[in-house]
Formats: structure tokens, sequence, C-alpha cells
């Protein structure tokens, strides 16, 4: 009889593979990510990487990591290798990764035309030199590198893989992917123009990083692995198509010790499960393992063991790369080496985590509230810490807050009563989940009600609206109110800071009225974006969807500008227009008339007239506070409450990452001693030189 605590058919999984010189215990491979925290913040960095280990990876990666301080992509805060004093940092973060039996990699990167420099100020260097290609178009151009600098950067490298190898590391990869990366901008005709012989021809294209593998050997003594990541396909009549990736692979067949394979830009590679299905780049990967020896890698934000068993079965893939489902769960191989298939964590694909990087900030993640707060507050994504003195919490909302405080409290061990006044837990991931394309955000409630349902210390109340006597009434000690928040009927957000003159005879609609099935059928629209996230596009597609003609006016000067930094910015743009929507860029509302919105230019206030049959504001929200002003105003004390806090939407609306983090904030700050004004998390700061 199988002992094993899952079906067999995942055995396949947990295979160990050779890489080079190494071996990885399981199939499961951290591709290389970043985080938002870099050189600046190692110790949180380092320990996000250990709970990866401790969650069974059997390969797990750094993010990008800058080698030469002449090539640097401020103002992303990545990983630095510039020179011996980055050692101890990075032996910190390769210690952690192995702590559990997993390989520690590092990825080395050139960004070459990418590279602004603007920290270093140093002239940036391009295989063919141009204005910099960069998410913020920095006024910058590159000079052309001539065979001395070829030698330098083949140095530097060299220098980069010995520092490695004295932090620890296992396994090396060379970065030339996404368009970031030097190695790709030789292969690719799009970035190298050259004529002599690193340009020309795809041998020729590819001299420059069979140089750096080979000196990278030497170095190495055959101690380290190395992997070469690659762009799946870069589109465009001179970019480094699949056609020639798979050329390049058949002619370099043993070059590496194992091929990461990724779609494209970034863009393409983490597009958002609003527009990129799980499992999105297999036919851009399959049969390339023909041409090869050596193992494979790929990623599509693969969450279900089934597809991950699938791509191995099929010969698609060695090895299931995964970034963004490594951050929703860091114990994703456990679980379904336990077979608690139910316990995993899946991705929803909303790139709030990319948002982390492209800001500047630390990233969050919206399932794992955990991320990144591992080292800085002491939270775990699995393990709860103990509870404290009393006993007895009552949440009032079971929204993506309540429902992760909940989660957490009970946990900790906690008595937690959840009531929500629909007849639905969710709150607005239950309405949201059901505009299009973003059905996957609704594992948010999904994953949280299953982990609550078997609690005998949770009870859920469904249909139980609260009044500030419920409250009182109920006798609990602690009581969080996560009441959410309700869409605004007017212009009120970041341009008008007042409402504009409005007829009473124009029908005016928010989101919460288009999610609950209401508002404009057939006719013309405008719609009014002052958000600037995901949900103007969205309810413009419902309203297409509706039959009716939908002008997009946004006071920005592109459409879901925020979107930029989940990379999804363009691609909606794209679906709209493709629906015949008509996007009306720099101009917002001045009056709203019975029959037609009076629109200003935010340039120059310029007046034009739209005719509009209906209007719908996609503005800002209001708090949903007013039972926690109710018991506020109330001498809850009296009653024995010892606390009383409004939490997540209901005090500050946000993103969900930002309410399920507000959840787990109560959660972990219940009980704990008053800290003052003291910073509520760590922080390292840098060193003072003489």
């Amino acid at each position: 009889m199988d002992s094993s605590p899952r079906p067999s058919r995942y055995d396949i999984l947990f295979e160990p593979v050779q890489i080079g010189p190494k071996v990885a215990k399981n199939r499961f491979y951290q591709v290389p990510h970043c985080n938002g925290g870099g050189y600046r913040d190692p110790s949180a960095v380092a320990e996000m990487r250990r709970t990866k280990a401790e969650g069974g990876w059997g390969v797990i990666f750094t993010e990008q990591t800058e080698i030469h301080q002449s090539s640097e992509i401020t103002p992303f805060i990545e990983q630095r290798l510039w020179d011996d004093r980055d050692i101890p940092a990075l032996a910190r973060m390769a210690e952690a990764m192995k702590s559990h039996g997993a390989l520690a990699g590092i990825q080395l990167a050139y960004s070459g035309i990418n590279g602004p420099n603007l920290y270093t100020r140093e002239v940036p260097l391009a295989v063919t030199g141009g204005p910099i290609l960069t998410f913020t178009a920095d006024p910058v151009q590159a000079r052309t590198i001539d065979r001395d600098d070829i030698r330098d950067i083949r140095r530097w490298f060299r220098n980069a893989v010995r520092r490695a190898q004295a932090a620890g590391f296992d396994l090396v990869c060379f970065y030339g992917a996404h368009g970031f990366g030097i190695f790709q901008h030789f292969l690719s005709r799009a970035t190298n123009g050259r004529s002599d012989e690193y340009g020309g021809s795809l041998e020729n294209r590819s001299r420059f990083v069979r140089e750096v593998v080979a000196e990278a050997r030497e170095e190495m003594r055959g101690e380290m692995a190395i992997t070469l990541r690659l762009s799946l396909h870069e589109a465009g009549a001179l970019g480094f198509s699949n056609a020639e990736v798979r050329d390049f692979i058949a002619m370099n067949s043993d070059l590496p010790d194992l091929w990461d394979l990724a779609h494209g830009t970034w863009e393409s590679c983490s597009g958002t499960s609003r527009f990129v299905p799980e499992a999105a780049q297999e036919d851009l990967v399959r049969g390339i393992k023909d041409l090869t020896r050596k193992p494979v890698v790929g990623v599509g934000r693969f969450t279900s063991a089934d597809e991950m068993v699938r791509q191995v079965k099929d010969g698609v893939l060695d090895f299931i790369g995964a970034a963004r489902p490594s951050i929703a769960d860091p114990f994703l191989p456990k679980k379904i080496e336990e077979g608690r298939f139910d316990d995993v964590r899946e991705c929803i694909g909303c790139n709030i985590c990319v948002s982390g990087d492209m800001t500047g900030a630390l990233s969050r993640c919206t399932q794992n509230t955990a991320f990144m707060e591992e080292w800085r507050k002491g939270w775990h994504p699995e393990r709860a810490r103990p509870k404290g003195p009393s006993e007895s919490v009552l949440i009032v909302g079971a929204g993506p807050t309540g429902l992760e405080a909940a989660l957490q409290l009970g946990k900790r061990g906690y008595r937690v009563t959840l009531a929500e006044a629909t007849t639905m837990l969710g709150g607005r991931v239950a309405r949201e989940r059901k505009l299009p394309g973003l059905a996957a955000w609704g594992r948010v409630a999904d994953y949280r009600s299953g982990q609550i349902a078997p609690m005998a210390n949770v009870e859920t109340y469904l249909d139980s609206r609260m009044t500030a006597d419920d409250v009182i009434e109920m006798g609990v000690q602690h009581v969080a109110v996560a009441t959410g928040a309700t869409w605004r009927r007017d212009v009120v957000a970041r341009q008008h800071l007042v409402a504009v003159p409005t007829d009473p005879a124009m029908p005016l609609f928010t989101p919460d009225d288009v999610m609950a099935g209401e508002g404009p059928v057939g006719g013309r629209v405008m719609l009014y974006d002052d958000d600037h996230f995901y949900m103007g596009s969205a309810i413009a597609e419902v309203l297409v969807a509706r039959g009716c003609q939908v002008d997009f006016v946004t006071p920005a000067t592109k459409v879901a500008e925020w979107t930029e930094n989940t990379l999804e910015q363009a691609t909606i743009m794209r679906r709209l227009l493709s629906l015949g929507v008509n996007v009306i860029p720099c101009k917002a509302p001045d009056a709203i008339g019975a029959g037609e919105v009076r629109l200003a230019c935010t340039w120059t206030g310029a007046q034009s007239a739209m005719p509009a049959d209906a209007v719908v504001m996609v503005t800002s929200r209001t708090p949903s506070d007013a039972l926690y002003h109710e018991l506020h105003a109330r001498d809850w004390r009296a009653a024995g409450i010892l606390s009383l806090k409004l939490i997540g939407d209901a005090a500050a609306p946000g993103p969900i990452a930002w309410a399920t983090y507000a959840g787990r904030r109560y959660a972990e700050d219940l009980d704990v001693p008053d800290i003052g004004d003291a910073l509520p998390f760590r922080r390292e700061l840098a060193e003072l030189r003489p």
C-alpha cells in the first residue's frame, strides 16, 4: 500500500534532477524575481528566501544582481555585486536559501542599453549605442562598446562569478531575457547593429555569451552550475524571435547546464491573469527540450499541480519555474508533497508584487500577507504566533480584510465571531471577481473561507447586519470594524477636490451599481476615470457588452495610468481600442448637464461639450464607517470591550492587497504591548565610512 500522503501521479514533481555538478532535490524552481528590497533591505530579502527554502523549493534564485557600477537601473532597487563588500549580505542570502536543502542561485546582470546609471553617473555602455530603453524614458544615451569594453565586461562577469562562489551560491544565471540583459542585446538584431565579429550572423551574435560562459567555467573549476535565461520571443522584424532562439539553442545545446526560458518582454512574461491564462508560454517552449540534453525550466504562473505534472510528462519542461506563485505561497512544493492541495494559497495574477519593484517600494502580495514582512515584522506565511491574554474577537465585515483577520486570529487561537451583512463572503472580491477577466481574484475569498471553515474557534454568520447595540450585546473583548467602502457618485478624487455642478436629470452610476447589475444598458455613456487602476477599464468592458457606446474620459495622459506598475497598461489600452471605446485623455468634467457633460482640458482649461445619456463615475471611495463612529460615540469600554478598531477599506480604501494586509496587521497586533512611537518594523541602515 502506498504510504505517500499524495497521489502517486505527483511523484514525478519530486524526482531529483541534475544541473551540471549540482542536483536539485525536486522540480520546483523559483526563478529569479525582484521584490523591492535588493541592496537596501538585505536581511528582509534573505529571510523571504529562507521561508521559500522551508517551503520545499528545490532551486531558489535571487533577483537581478548588478555586477558593475557602470550599469545600474536606478530608480529600481535590485541587488548589487559591485565589489567584495557586497559579499557578506549575499552570503547571508545564500545560506538562507540552502537552509533546507535547496540549491542557491544568483542571477548576474549587466543592463547595457537598459542601464541609465542615474545613481553612479557613469556613461552607459551598450552593444550598439543609442537612447536608454527604460520604463521611464530617461533622457540618456549609451555609448557603443569597443573591443576593450567587451574585454572589461567579460572580466566584470568573471569577477562577479568569483564573488558569487565566495558567497556560497551553487548556481549562476546569466540574464538575457525580457530585454534587460546584455546577452539578449548581443543576440538580438534589434539591439545589435555591429559589423565586427560580434555582429551580423547568429554565430557572431552568440560569441559574447560563449566567451562569458567559458571564462565562468574556468573560474568555477567545476564547483558551480551555469544557467542561461533567455527570452522565448522578442517581437519586431529584428527581434530575437522564437525561431532564432531555437536555432541558437541547437547551435549551443550544451553551453549552459540549464536553459531558463521566459517570454519576451517582462509585460509579456508576467501578464496579469486578467489577460493571460496559466501555462500561456507552452507553445513557445514546446519542442526546445528536443534540441538539447540539458534540462529546461519555463514559467507560466503555474498554480495547478496537475498542470505541472502535465508539463513534465509531456516533455515540455524539466523544472516548473515560478516567481509569482512562489510569492503567493512559499510552501507550494511542501503542500503538494504532503497532498494538502486545499491549503495551497494560489496566486491571483494581480501583479501587485510587481508594483513594489516598479515604484521603488517593498513588494507585497494580495494573497501572502507575510511577503517581505518575514524579517521586518517576524510574520510567517504559515505559522501563527501564540495568542495573548484575551479570548474573544468580533469582526464585522467578511471582505478581504475581515476574512484575513479572522483567519490569522483563528490560527493564533482566539475565539472569533465573523459577522457579514450580506449572504456571501468576500465583500468587494465577491463582486469584482465577476468582472471581465478577474475570476482568479475570487481566490482571495475562496482560500480564506476554505481555511476558516474547519476552525472550531471561528464562527461565521451571514446575513447579519450589526448595529451598535448588537455589537455591545455580544459581550466580546475586541471589536474590529471591517465594513469596506463604496464608490462615490461624483467627480471627487484627484483632479477634483470638490464636486462640480450637476443636473439631477443626468443618470449617474458607480462601479458598485454596474457590478450589482444596475446602470446603463445601451445608449452613449461617458465613463470618467480618476482612479487610474483596473476598475475603469473593467467597467468599460461591461458597458460595451451591454451595448453601450463608451467615451472613456480621464484627466491622465493615458488610460489606467497606474497599471504601468502592474505591467498591463498597454494591454488595457489595446483592449479598449479593440472594443471600440472612445478614449479621451487629459480631460475632466467641469459641469454635468441633463444630456451632456462639459469637459475641460486639464492643461489649458479649454472647454468642450460631450453628449451623454448616462455617466459612470470611477473616481474614489467613501469608507463605510458609520458603525464604527456610532460605537465610538458610545461608552463601549463600560460594556467590557477592551479595544475598538476600524480596519481595511473602512479606514482607508486601497487595493485588495492593502485590505488583506490590514487584516493581518490587526490580527498580529492584538494583545501586543504598546510600542509608543517606535517603528513597527525592523530596518537596516547603511554603514558610515571614514
